[in-house]
C-alpha cells in the first residue's frame, strides 16, 4: 500500500508548552529577555537553529550553538514531555495502518528526541521508522531528510504522501514529487500551506484517513 510520511510537532502532537518554555529558558540563559510564550510559537516546526538565530539577533554559529545547548538542557529532561497527542491522531494512525499503509515519521526535530516522544505516546506500533535530523544538524532541512528516507526504505515518491502543518513540510514534499497534504490543526496557516504548494488540506486528524484513502496514486 502507499507510504505516508508524518511530521511530528504540530501534526502528531502539540508541543507548544515544551518548546516555548525551553526557548524562553535558552534566551534567559543567553542574557536575553524572553518574550511572552505565545510569541515563540513561530519556532514550532521549522529547523530550530534558524529560529534561535532570529531570537538572539545573530547568525553567529557559536552564539546559535550556545543557545541551542541551553535549549536542550531543559528540553531533553522536561520539555520533551510537555506535549500531547492531538485528539483523533491515534485513531487515524490505527485506521491507516489497518488499511495496510506504511507509516513513517519525518521531522526536523533530532531523531533521538523524536523516537522518545513516539515511544512515550505508544505510537511506535504504527510507524515502521522514525526519521529526524542528527544533533549536529545533519538532515535538518526536510528536503535532505526525505532525500535520505525515501531511498532508504525503497519508497516511490509518486505513491507517497507527506502530512505536515508547516511550509517546510510542503516544500520538501513537492521537491521530491511526494503528495503534499497540509494539516490545519497545527501551527501553519492555510495561506502558508497553500503558498508552499499543499495539494490538499485536512481540517482535523479525524479526516486524515478519508483524505488519504480516497486518493489514488499519481501516474
Amino acid at each position: 500500500m502507499n507510504p505516508i510520511l508524518f511530521d511530528l510537532d504540530g501534526t502528531l502532537t502539540d508541543p507548544r508548552e515544551g518548546i516555548t518554555r525551553s526557548l524562553a529558558y535558552a534566551l534567559e540563559r543567553c542574557g536575553h529577555k524572553a518574550p511572552p510564550l505565545e510569541q515563540l510559537t513561530f519556532a514550532i516546526g521549522p529547523p530550530l537553529r534558524a529560529s534561535l538565530a532570529t531570537l538572539i539577533g545573530t547568525a553567529s554559529r557559536e552564539a546559535v550553538e550556545t543557545a541551542l545547548a541551553h535549549y536542550r538542557e531543559r528540553f531533553a529532561e522536561v520539555g520533551l514531555f510537555e506535549n500531547a497527542p492531538y485528539e483523533g491522531i491515534a485513531q487515524a494512525l490505527e485506521e491507516l495502518r489497518g488499511a495496510g499503509h506504511r507509516l513513517y515519521v519525518a521531522t526536523s526535530k533530532p531523531r533521538i528526541y523524536a523516537e522518545r516522544i513516539i515511544s512515550h505516546f505508544a505510537f511506535d506500533a504504527h510507524f515502521e521508522a522514525v526519521h529526524g535530523c542528527e544533533l549536529d544538524g545533519t538532515r535538518e532541512d526536510k528536503r535532505d531528510l526525505l532525500a535520505h528516507l525515501l531511498p532508504l526504505h525503497g519508497l516511490d515518491p509518486a505513491r507517497a504522501a507527506m502530512v505536515g502543518d508547516r511550509d517546510v513540510d510542503m516544500i520538501a514534499a513537492r521537491h521530491h514529487g511526494v503528495r503534499a497534504v497540509g494539516a490545519l490543526w497545527g501551527y501553519g496557516s492555510r495561506d502558508e500551506l497553500l503558498g508552499a504548494g499543499a495539494e490538499s488540506l485536512v481540517e482535523s486528524p479525524a479526516h486524515i484517513p478519508g483524505a488519504l484513502l480516497s486518493r489514488t496514486p499519481r501516474s
